[in-house]
């Protein structure tokens, strides 16, 4: 007997519109990023992604990204986003809370017109948020950093309170093997930006010698650009830097939150590092320039800063506040690595003075040879020369 079979209605999942891939389910950014794979579908809960997470997401190379919240809520004008988009990264935000635990982690899904699908099923219905989208918004939120700004004054106010101690008299900074005491400190925390500046620094590096600290990615950039960090800044609960660079380091310094758990040292001690521990509300980066200024370095160049206002308020309310007040603590002997070549034009190398002694040289002949006496030393040397230039031609021929 022939058996028939009905022709499923289900369209294979490759003919399907939108964005296939395996769904990155977590709330922390920290835990999240070091999960991602090419391909992968980011599904998170970030209000106002900024630019340096977006950034990361980009060089994931994931394939969406949906958020739970707004990505672009109009309290700033976040950078986040834009960048994301430029990468052709598709975007959905605001599914909410209860969608994204309908997303199971690890599982195959697909994104389409602002709606993240399991197999036929729609799971999470957000927003799409293609280019023109986010540049409306951008704009809109451009008018709403009076009011950020207003915020920051109380935040700051609050970072204030709580890490004066810190801030005015160093205490809670761990004391550091690395001498850091008049000698000049780079502190590399973006590895893009040290990447543009890495031929300009060249000189500096070389010639001064100076003590580098890397914050956490920038540690393993210092590494792949041919440098040793001699002090490592770690963030709590974000990916560590190389066990190589870790190993290598005079000092490894982990900055957690305050009353966090023993859990991050533990897992740099599996890696081979000693970390001192520092408790603090600062960023990474931001402790590192501490560390830098108690310890009295000469001059500390930072590979990493925000340039423009956007940029500085990019950084989120607790960043912000850390990003303000630390720069005013250290502002006396911080540099922008951008400014270090207009600053610092290098050694005077021994070429630089035969140079200058052979000008002088030529200048002092021409000046006497001006001169009477001048002009019978330059006659008879005319001859003396003759005189040679025959007795060669005579030795020879």
């Amino acid at each position: 007997m022939t058996t028939f079979t009905r022709p499923s209605r289900r369209r294979p999942a490759e003919v399907l519109p939108g964005v296939h891939g395996t769904a990155r389910v977590d709330r922390r950014i920290a835990t999240l990023l070091p999960r991602l794979r090419p391909g992968d579908i980011a599904v998170l809960d970030v209000l106002d992604l900024d630019k340096p997470t977006a950034q990361a997401l980009a060089d994931a190379r994931v394939a969406a990204v949906v958020d739970a919240s707004a990505l672009i809520s109009g309290r700033y004008p976040n950078l986040g986003p834009e960048l994301l988009a430029d990468a052709g990264i598709v975007l959905v935000d605001r599914i909410g809370t209860d969608s994204l635990a309908l997303i199971k982690d690890g599982s195959t899904v697909r994104v389409h017109d602002g709606a993240v699908h399991m197999g036929e099923r729609a799971v999470a219905v957000g927003r799409d948020l293609d280019a023109p989208t986010i540049e409306r918004e951008m704009d809109a939120a451009r008018q709403g950093m009076v009011a950020q700004l207003q915020t920051f004054t109380h935040t700051s106010s609050e970072f204030l309170r709580r890490e004066q101690d810190l801030l005015l008299h160093g205490i809670g900074l761990p004391e550091l093997r690395t001498r850091l005491t008049g000698r000049p400190v780079v502190v590399v925390a973006d590895p893009r930006q040290l990447a543009a500046h890495r031929k300009r620094l060249r000189a500096f590096l070389t010639e001064q010698r100076p003590v580098l600290v890397g914050v956490d990615a920038g540690a393993d950039a210092l590494r792949e650009a041919g440098y040793k960090p001699h002090v490592v800044v770690v963030t709590g609960g974000a990916e560590p830097p190389s066990t190589k660079v870790l190993r290598a380091a005079h000092d490894v310094v982990l900055v957690v939150e305050p009353g966090a758990s023993r859990a991050f040292t533990e897992r740099l001690e599996r890696l081979g590092a000693s970390p001192l521990r520092l408790e603090t509300t600062a960023t990474a980066q931001d402790a590192a320039l501490l560390l830098a200024d108690a310890e009295e370095a000469r001059v500390i160049v930072e590979v990493g800063t925000q340039a423009s206002l956007e940029e500085f308020l990019d950084r989120g309310r607790a960043g912000l506040a850390s990003t303000y007040l630390t720069r005013l603590r250290v502002s006396p002997r911080l540099v922008d690595a951008a400014a270090v070549p207009t600053l610092y034009s290098g050694k005077i190398r021994p070429r630089h003075l035969l140079l200058a002694l052979l000008l002088c040289l030529v200048a002092v002949a021409a000046a006497i040879a001006s001169t009477p006496v001048g002009h019978e030393w330059a006659v008879d040397a005319q001859h003396w020369l003759a005189d040679a230039f025959d007795s060669l031609q005579g030795r020879f021929s």
